[in-house]
């Protein structure tokens, strides 16, 4: 163990890419004295910025059992946000509502003048209209309604869930209890024939949604210090820059590949005859789906330490660090952008451009299926270039705000689908690199033993940000300028937040006690590190 420090305070070791094999590799080897052999690949880096500090309370290294099970959760739960609320949920409530009226253009002509097919234009005004019970509210309205209630009525819950996730030991009990109840209440989705019975429904499905999404967001974060070690040097923080990059981009491919099936089976559902009992099976599908993810619960036990509770303000500790604010600030806006975008996109192909419900089927596949491409390319990217996560959601970003920016300028323009197909992929990319890299800096900027905490809140914030989106694009749904612009606007906030906000991600890992400068001398043990509101950025 003495050599194996000597060499982790010192190594630099190469910043290339990071291969699945080589950082799972690290899960079979038991720190110490072994490890001969050359390579200077990722694996050995890990093994020794993490040895020095073994015998300081150093986090459990993943086994590749649930290294794997965390990316299968990934790809069960992506959905729920991406395309069982914001999909399923509005076409469910469609078909409960009534015919709408005929508009004013008539059943075959979309506000545009384009050419419909009447089918096609009953499904859009029939989820635009408002008609709702005479509520005078759409079923896209009535989600986000229910979508922000749920958040709202999930808040005071959180400080209590937080609690759990970082002491004691029933992490476990929670993420399954979420799992279990959230995927039961996908199967009685058509049970009711009425929109207010959707309303209970995602209230729970949206609490479950956030419980289960922070108790997985926990745990990336203490993989990560798993691999990485419980304290680094910041020489040696690419280290831990490689290793969560890699888990986050993986996991948000998969993630989209899950999002890719239910929105596939939607659009199958849809030909069917009897739309809303055929919709009614996607919510079941989609119930069953998430279920599926209790596997990963079972194997993946990381308890907390058994201490006293903490205070009732436990879950206001994260304003105590502005670089975990600031990044929350980037993720709210990042998960508005981008369901504004696409909601946006979405209704506009459908309503005003009335392509071919092929033609969505294929918008939907390329969205989510051309991360599964692009963010595993991405990690050698950031590696070679050095980039950290703000850099990463910088880029993000700046492609939503290209996207955007397009579209807006044509938008009384008819789209060519070839032109639609490529900012699909662009977008989706934005999306994947602001999602994956949103979680990693907010995790960068949580202190040990108060992942729990901080993961709560990035949920939140997440799900926050993602019903603002939706809810802003359904209100306006013949109007892609007022989504795109609003989305253009938010990008722009974003970015420059990030480059005149003070933000980082080491900035952030000093301030709370993951990092220690180099020539720092001192205990590494959690809480012994000097200067715990440390702002400095890289």
């Amino acid at each position: 163990m003495a050599d194996s420090a000597a060499d982790g305070g010192n190594s630099r070791g190469s910043s290339g890419g990071t291969s699945i094999g080589k950082v799972l590799a690290t899960t079979d080897a038991r720190g110490g004295s072994g490890g001969g052999g050359g390579g200077g690949g990722v694996g050995l880096q890990i093994e020794r910025a993490r040895d020095p500090y073994g015998a300081y309370d150093a986090e459990e290294k993943p086994s590749k059992v649930e290294v794997w099970g965390w990316h299968l959760y990934g790809f069960c739960t992506y959905f729920i946000e991406t395309a069982l609320i914001p999909i399923v949920f509005p076409l469910i409530i469609s078909q409960v509502v009534g015919a709408p009226p005929a508009p004013s253009q008539g059943w075959t002509k979309s506000h545009k003048g384009m050419t419909c097919r009447e089918k096609e234009m009953r499904l859009f005004v029939g989820l635009t209209h408002r008609s709702t019970n005479e509520a005078n509210i759409s079923p896209l309205e009535w989600t986000a309604v229910c979508w922000f209630i749920g958040l709202v009525l999930a808040a005071p819950l959180l400080n209590f869930v937080s609690m759990r996730l970082d002491h004691g030991q029933y992490q476990q009990l929670i993420a399954g209890a979420a799992t279990v109840v959230g995927a039961i209440f996908c199967l009685p989705a058509g049970f009711f024939r009425t929109p207010w019975i959707f309303l209970p429904y995602i209230v729970v499905i949206v609490a479950a949604s956030l419980v289960s999404s922070a108790a997985h967001t926990r745990n990336l974060g203490l993989m990560i210090r798993g691999f990485s070690g419980p304290l680094l040097k910041k020489s040696q923080f690419h280290v831990r820059r490689s290793v969560s990059g890699w888990l986050s981009l993986y996991a948000t491919a998969a993630g989209c590949f899950g999002a890719a099936l239910i929105s596939a089976f939607s659009y199958h559902m849809l030909d069917q005859k009897d739309r809303f009992i055929s919709l009614w099976v996607v919510s079941i599908f989609g119930g069953l789906f998430w279920l599926l993810g209790i596997l990963y619960v079972i194997v993946a036990y990381r308890p907390g330490p058994e201490s006293p509770p903490p205070p009732f303000t436990y879950i206001i500790s994260i304003f105590s660090y502005p670089h975990a604010v600031g990044s929350l600030v980037g993720v709210f806006l990042s998960s508005f952008t981008t369901m504004c975008i696409f909601t946006g996109a979405v209704l506009f192909l459908v309503g005003e451009l009335c392509l071919k419900p092929v033609f969505v089927l294929y918008f939907w596949l390329t969205y989510f299926l051309f991360p599964l491409v692009s963010l595993p390319l991405l990690h050698p990217l950031q590696n070679l270039i050095k980039a950290n996560a703000v850099k990463m959601q910088l880029l993000g970003f700046l492609l939503s705000m290209i996207t955007c920016g397009v579209g807006f300028y044509y938008r009384n323009k008819t789209w060519n689908k070839g032109h639609v197909i490529f900012f699909a992929t662009l977008q989706s990319t934005a999306a994947g690199i602001l999602y994956a890299y949103g979680r990693i800096l907010v995790l960068d900027c949580a202190p040990s033993g108060k992942e729990g905490a901080f993961s709560v809140w990035y949920s939140w914030v997440k799900v926050l940000g993602t019903c603002a989106g939706f809810g802003i694009a359904s209100v306006v749904p013949r109007s892609v300028s007022t989504s795109f612009g609003i989305a253009f606007i938010c990008a722009i906030l974003g970015a420059v937040m990030f480059v005149f906000g003070n933000v980082s991600d080491l900035g952030g890992a000093l301030a709370a006690g993951n990092v220690r400068e180099d020539d720092e001398k001192g205990s590494p043990r959690r809480g012994m590190v000097k200067n715990p509101l440390h702002l400095e950025g890289p």
